[in-house]
């Protein structure tokens, strides 16, 4: 370590690092200088023909202008699952790119706090995640970690009416007046920002496991052999390998994005994703993360958890548990910081909001959808009165015999049945709405 001429008491920092807060009175802590964005040689997007804003064309697989044809194809890497990741060390953060290597705007929702990074020059009048028109261009800072990766958009933004149209079709108990068109027109293309992890993980567990004993006894009171059956307790114990491949986190708040509609478009297809550049976000929106990648790690290890407690449940030989309890070990873990293409629509209906989402490579649709539940309640009348009406029926019938018992039978057998698909029909409806 070399002597800090200025002060001979405290050394001089390698090449590279620099003085870090320490939490150890008189003990000198450095850490990785932060890479900062690299704005002299941000990319601009102009039409070298005619000087009009180009933006990347799904159809033409590269930048394109719309005024004189102009086409640049895109020269970037297909990498799929072979990418590169990253340990988490101080050294890899601070080594990675700030920005998007562009020059973007940054425009933000009053209403929601949500905030999307635009083309220089791109207008918008609405926020895609609440559908308020309380929005404003503000500067953009890039101090967020570069992407490295993204997946580019499959489907134009033309398809997206129809999906939309075929989605919204779908069930007979949303509320005739909601037009289609008002949520067809609202969809805006953005890629969001997603935590890719990879680890292995070794689980060992230990719980009492019970099994189903059967024994015969005999009983001197009825002088006779009698079967029982007992649940046996064992202990047991084992390990389960599980290694985690692509395990996706939002970098999206929950606070603006619907995380449980989010995951319903998975899973997308990992083996397209492309080395990240500039060039795909020309005439797009994109979205910094908001979840860091510490709050992210911690995320999903929750979830690892709950997969290497199912892994462990299939290894038991019984439905039985009791004491369960497991331990998990990761190793080799890594990440990636990725954008994945998403069309986002949000709209109002009767003070409520509601997302709508489509998957911008496998066109799969997901989200929320307001029910009359006028619709609903005459839907569970209708299923419960035949049960209903033959109990009330047999019940002056018993005093002819038969007929009468045979009909409330029948009406109590038609009434649970009518409970049983009335409650399935009513947590469909509130799913569908929370989508």
């Amino acid at each position: 370590m070399t002597e800090n001429p200025t002060h001979p008491t405290t050394p001089m920092p390698p090449e590279g690092y620099v003085p870090a807060e320490s939490q150890v009175p008189g003990i000198v802590v450095f850490a990785p200088q932060v890479k900062t964005a690299d704005q002299d040689h941000a990319v601009s997007y102009a039409c070298p023909n005619c000087g009009a804003n180009i933006a990347y064309d799904i159809s033409a697989g590269g930048i394109a202008c719309e005024y004189c044809g102009y086409v640049a194809p895109i020269m970037a890497a297909q990498v799929g699952k072979s990418a590169e990741d990253y340990e988490f060390t101080l050294e890899t953060l601070a080594q990675a790119n700030r920005g998007w290597g562009t020059q973007r705007q940054v425009l933000h929702c009053d209403s929601c706090g949500g905030e999307l990074s635009l083309s220089t020059g791109a207008l918008t009048t609405s926020c895609p995640f609440c559908a308020s028109n309380q929005v404003n261009v503000i500067t953009s800072l890039e101090e967020t970690l570069r992407p490295r990766f993204l997946i580019p958009f499959k489907v134009s933004p033309e398809d997206t009416a129809p999906l939309a149209m075929a989605w919204l079709g779908k069930g007979w108990y949303h509320p005739n007046a909601l037009h289609a068109n008002v949520i067809v027109q609202r969809f805006t293309g953005v890629y969001l920002p997603f935590w890719n992890f990879n680890a292995n993980v070794h689980a060992s567990w230990r719980a009492q496991v019970g099994y189903q004993q059967t024994e015969r006894r005999y009983n001197p009171r009825t002088k006779s052999w009698e079967t029982h059956t007992r649940t046996k307790w064992v202990w047991e114990n084992g390990r389960v390998p599980l290694n985690i491949d692509n395990l996706l986190v939002p970098g999206s708040s929950p606070n603006h994005l619907n995380h449980p509609i989010l995951t319903q478009l998975y899973p997308f297809q990992m083996g397209e994703l492309t080395a990240y550049t500039p060039d795909y976000l020309a005439g797009w929106q994109a979205q910094a993360y908001e979840t860091t990648l510490t709050e992210a790690w911690e995320i999903g290890k929750k979830t690892i958890r709950e997969q290497a407690k199912q892994a462990c449940h299939q290894k038991i030989r019984s439905t039985q548990v009791r004491n369960f309890s497991m331990t998990a070990d990761f190793s080799d873990e890594a990440w990636r910081y990725i954008l994945l293409p998403v069309y986002l629509a949000a709209y109002k209906y009767e003070g409520k909001i509601y997302q709508v989402m489509i998957n911008g490579q496998t066109r799969k649709v997901a989200g929320g959808k307001p029910v009359a539940w006028w619709k609903i309640w005459l839907a569970i009348a209708a299923i419960l009165t035949p049960g209903g009406f033959l109990t009330l029926v047999g019940l002056p019938l018993t005093l002819l015999g038969g007929i009468g018992v045979f009909a409330i039978v029948l009406g109590i057998i038609l009434f649970v049945v009518g409970v049983v698909i009335s409650f399935s029909l009513y947590n469909h409806a509130l799913k569908s709405e929370a989508g």
